[in-house]
């Protein structure tokens, strides 16, 4: 519902900015992005001075390699990116302006006395579940070839998880305990409860289609004016060489010795055993115990018993003597497993008081030979050795890489088969063949293909953990760009006319908003045209509803919300669909007064609102005390340096 609000103060790429580098690479460990070669150099940089806060500087090759970084990082989430709209979308400022406050914030905190310890950064990287192995600790072989593998120095990753942890203390207490007044929160509570009414008219470009056949002349400089229609996202081909576990299925095959040694290892688990059922009782006092005791060996039921004392009897189905040992004691285990069926046992002295019990069940299990469990113990033991065989050769493959292996040269050292992809969108689909379906092992490879670099190692990508992996290289990379127009003629001309269509209608559209302003019905100004036009509808409702959660309304009802009391605009539909007219009518005033939890929603998504920008203010109250400079041509070196990079949104 106050998700309206929360878009008022964050940006389309306010996640990916996240000042906190290490929720960046924290994430991408989790997802395994750093195997996607994501953070290829450290953050040490040389040339320019970007910016300089107290005796702290960023250099200009660290802007470009943290925008770079970040950019790679919104492509995973949207493949068709490209850095000429991560630039437009204000992402590289973004960046800029977070790396500064980090550099403020360093600076401030030195001239404060204020440091992070090693110990405290030793612990977040522990924390990091790449770093750790498969029983969940920090393993350092795992620290130390993923930094290697990914050409991070470990001192650039402390430093940026001793600045994360330095803006979390200074920047945290500052938004805390924020208290709005009911006179600040009110408004903004009322305004969900605000409804509006309007008339929406559409002018579909289609209707003023014009039959007459474009030049090619007209369609080339059209073509030319809107390539960026017509552009085909980048294409891979990707190479890659499954590795899969079947091929150490003779290898993986347990030797008598084995079975027989893995048998005797586990006895105890093919050993006779005897489980129990009971029924019990807890009582405070051992007088108390026993009389439920005589009355139940009287032939009272003990639920019935227990019942009569105003408390409640406990089952506990299919017990060992090791697990009721665990929940009612050595004692009361030894005693239950000794009697017989439906014996009454106690009073016992348990951990929680007097013990009253009955046997109600008893359940032998026989002894299993090895005859009987030998198929078990191989699948067991043939899966183990499998995954051991097949981990040995995945990491054989990673360190060979480390080295400077190539994919060519690693692939022929251990037999793999080499397999290369048709040219493939980002999606998976094939341009030329919409109906190509990728196989089930390419399927789960083109992402971490995509977030490549063309110049990165090979990488090891998991098809199905455990059991199958794939090693990956693209190749061919096909930049985005605009097809040929032969190619496309038919497509640019059907969009041609459209244009031409749109720009039709959004003269009509203006003519109609302009009679309509001087009092005309909306519907009798669109009847008059004199074209077959769809009729005007009345839409409307509460701000709440039509805001609901994340989701946004058509922009022809949002710009309801914006307008002012018996205006009308127009409003295009988008690509070159043609144009609304939207009338407001009527305007519903809410009022939140009487409504404690939305009153109370709204407080508590103000007061985060408000808290971040405390944070920021305080930020720049510091960068300014601090004299902090910035290099007002760094975005703009940094644009030109990475367009050429990145060109065809790489």
């Amino acid at each position: 519902m106050l998700a309206v609000f929360r878009r008022f103060t964050r940006s389309r790429f306010g996640a990916v900015f996240a000042i906190l580098f290490l929720a960046v690479i924290a994430g991408a460990f989790i997802l395994g992005d750093l195997s996607n070669g994501q953070f290829g150099s450290t953050l040490r940089g040389s040339g320019g001075t970007a910016a300089k806060a107290g005796g702290h500087s960023l250099s200009q090759s660290e802007v470009q390699d943290r925008i770079q970084r970040v950019y790679e990082n919104a492509r995973r989430s949207n493949p068709a990116l490209t850095i000429g709209e991560f630039f437009a979308q204000g992402g590289a400022t973004q960046v800029f302006d977070q790396l500064v406050a980090s550099l403020t914030l360093r600076a401030f905190a030195d001239d404060q006395g204020v440091h992070i310890s090693k110990r405290l950064v030793d612990a977040q990287i522990a924390q990091i579940p790449a770093f750790q192995d498969a029983a969940g600790n920090f393993s350092q072989d795992n620290f130390r070839s993923l930094l290697i593998r990914e050409r991070i120095t470990e001192q650039a990753l402390r430093d940026d998880i001793s600045r994360e942890i330095l803006e979390r203390q200074l920047l945290g207490p500052v938004g805390l305990g924020v208290k709005l007044s009911d006179s600040l929160v009110l408004p903004y509570a009322s305004l969900l409860l605000e409804a509006r009414q309007g008339t929406i008219a559409a002018i579909p470009a289609v209707a003023f289609l014009d039959d007459k056949v474009p030049t090619d002349a007209q369609l080339t400089d059209y073509y030319k004016r809107n390539a960026d229609r017509f552009t085909i996202p980048e294409q891979r081909r990707i190479r890659y060489a499954v590795i899969d576990a079947q091929r150490f299925a003779q290898a993986s095959q347990p030797s008598d010795a084995e079975i027989a040694a893995a048998y005797n290892q586990n006895k105890a688990a093919y050993a006779a055993k005897q489980n129990r059922s009971v029924e019990q009782l807890v009582l405070p006092t051992q007088a108390g115990a026993k009389a439920i005791a005589d009355k139940v060996k009287g032939g009272t039921a003990l639920s019935a018993a227990a019942k009569d004392a105003g408390l409640e009897a406990l089952t506990l189905t299919d017990q060992s003597q090791a697990a009721l040992t665990g929940s009612a004691g050595k004692a009361v285990a030894d005693a239950a497993f000794a009697a017989k069926q439906g014996d009454i046992v106690g009073p016992v002295r348990g951990p929680l008081g007097w013990i009253v019990l009955r046997v109600t069940a008893i359940t032998q299990t026989p002894a299993r030979p090895l005859a009987a469990v030998r198929s078990e113990i191989v699948e067991t033991l043939r899966a183990q050795k499998e995954k051991a065989l097949l981990t040995e050769l995945t990491g054989k493959l990673e360190d060979q890489i480390a080295d400077g292996g190539t994919f060519d040269e690693v692939a022929k050292d251990n037999g793999l088969k080499l397999e290369t992809s048709p040219l493939l969108l980002a999606t998976g689909k094939q341009v030329e063949d919409s109906a190509y379906v990728p196989s089930p092992d390419l399927q789960p490879l083109i992402a971490p293909a995509f977030a490549m670099s063309a110049d990165d190692d090979a990488q090891l990508v998991p098809i199905t953990p455990d059991k199958r992996y794939a090693l990956i290289a693209p190749t061919d990379i096909v930049a985005a760009a605009p097809p040929p127009l032969a190619k496309v003629k038919a497509l640019v001309q059907a969009q041609y006319q459209l244009n031409q269509g749109n720009e039709k209608a959004k003269k009509v559209a203006e003519e109609i908003r302009a009679k309509v302003a001087k009092g005309m019905k909306l519907a009798d100004a669109v009847a008059a045209v004199g074209v077959k036009l769809p009729a005007p509808q009345v839409l409307g409702g509460r701000r709440a509803d039509i805001m609901r959660g994340e989701q946004r309304p058509p922009a022809e009802v949002a710009i309801l919300f914006s307008m002012a009391p018996n205006t009308v605009k127009t409003l295009p539909i988008g690509q070159d669909r043609g144009q609304f007219v939207v009338q407001l009518n009527a305007i519903q005033r809410g009022d939140a007064k009487d409504q404690p939890e939305l009153l109370k929603q709204v407080r508590d998504q103000l007061s985060e609102v408000v808290g971040q920008e405390y944070g920021q203010q305080f930020e720049r109250a510091v960068e300014k005390e601090l004299g902090v400079t910035r290099n007002a041509k760094s975005v703009a070196e940094a644009r030109t340096a990475l367009t050429a990079t990145n060109s065809g949104g790489q």
